[in-house]
């Protein structure tokens, strides 16, 4: 089992020093630079999850959400594409075997967005489907391969039902060239993941294209495939949010300390600044903790039994929602603390807050955080 370790310890510093130095020439682009993808492609950061017979790096979860917060703490556009295009990456184990082989080709810039939206329709065919439909914040679509989405299955114009009594639901993969992308991203923060909009209308694709996320229905066997995909998503993203606060709080500390060595505070302000700022990383770290511990036992004891108790997935959802909700209390309560600098739009830590800021309405977190 992997120790819970800092992430600035997963990368060199030469490498966060290379990641950092790009960082508002990609804001300023509205998408990853060459420099980057290359540095990702480098790494095969893509295919964290990805079997090694396929040319991934077939990491564990815990290590690849270890390693993707230590992304997201070197630059928070970076790490978000990186762990969400290897989220979509690890739909390869649920794809058809055949179209996983040829999807995977060329692994190493291999790169799957999309949304999780079900804003598709999907009109079954003698031979497949059509396809109409818009999806939005598909993180990485400048660089995308393939795309994946949801869609409500239909048949002679008629939405067909699941045994539950709901909407049938499938999940579909888009080559490239099938999708157009809408420019649409336009946020203050996270502007280099470039999460576009992309629609396809009435495409037809074949019945291959079509999988279903659900771990009856991985055919690639490593631990990963099996783990429920909602407590998947939750860990990911948390670490994400983990990796940020974990940056800006580095950017307070050395803030706070320049302001006192050059005088920019009262000794009673400056007692009162360390010490929000020392109650403020001590919580943080504590949730922190208990995130990983929490992961790493839910893990364990599933990998070791081959099954993943709603217990355990309870847990980790409860300790995910528990460090997103401390990591945004901990950036509101330094964020005034830290003077003009910190509403300066080309200062470090106005771009590590506007990347937090944005983060933090992702869906999964909106609710039940505050």
């Amino acid at each position: 089992m992997s120790s819970i370790s800092n992430p600035s310890l997963l990368l060199t510093e030469e490498q966060i020093r290379k990641i950092r130095s790009l960082s508002f020439a990609s804001e300023k682009a509205g998408q990853l630079v060459p420099e980057q993808l290359q540095f990702i492609y480098d790494n095969n950061w893509l295919n964290i999850f990805i079997p090694a017979l396929l040319g991934g790096l077939e990491m564990n979860l815990p290590d690849a959400v270890r390693l993707e917060e230590s992304i997201a703490k070197a630059d928070g556009s970076l790490g978000w594409t990186v762990t969400l295009c290897a989220g979509a990456n690890w739909f390869a184990g649920f794809l058809d075997p055949e179209l996983c082989r040829e999807v995977f080709a060329d692994p190493l810039s291999v790169c799957l967005s999309g949304s999780g939206a079900v804003t598709g329709k999907a009109e079954i065919t003698n031979d497949g489907y059509i396809v109409s439909g818009s999806w939005k914040y598909a993180t990485g679509a400048p660089h995308a391969t393939h795309f994946t989405a949801n869609c409500s299955i239909v048949k002679d114009g008629i939405p067909l039902i699941d045994e539950a009594g709901n909407g049938k639901i499938s999940s579909f993969l888009f080559k490239r060239e099938e999708v157009k992308i809408i420019n649409d991203w336009n946020c203050i923060g996270m502007k280099a993941t470039a999460s576009h909009s992309f629609l396809v209308d009435k495409l037809h694709i074949p019945s291959n294209r079509a999988f279903s996320i659900n771990p009856s229905s991985a055919y690639l066997p490593h631990p990963a495939f099996s783990f429920p995909f909602a407590q998947f998503a939750e860990l990911t993203i948390a670490s994400n949010f983990s990796g940020i606060t974990a940056h800006f709080i580095d950017l307070c500390q050395l803030l706070f300390h320049r302001r006192v060595k050059q005088k920019g505070y009262t000794t009673e302000q400056a007692c009162d600044v360390f010490e929000c700022l020392g109650r403020s990383k001590t919580i943080f770290e504590a949730e922190r903790f208990r995130f990983y511990e929490t992961m790493d036992t839910a893990w364990k004891k599933g990998v070791e039994k081959k099954q993943w108790p709603e217990d355990d997935m309870n847990s980790i959802t409860a300790a995910c929602h528990s460090l997103v909700k401390t990591a945004r209390n901990t950036v509101n309560a330094l964020f005034p603390l830290c003077g003009m600098i910190a509403a300066d739009p080309t200062s470090e830590i106005n771009l590590v807050w506007r990347d937090f800021s944005t983060a933090s309405q992702h869906s999964l977190f909106t609710v039940g955080c505050i």
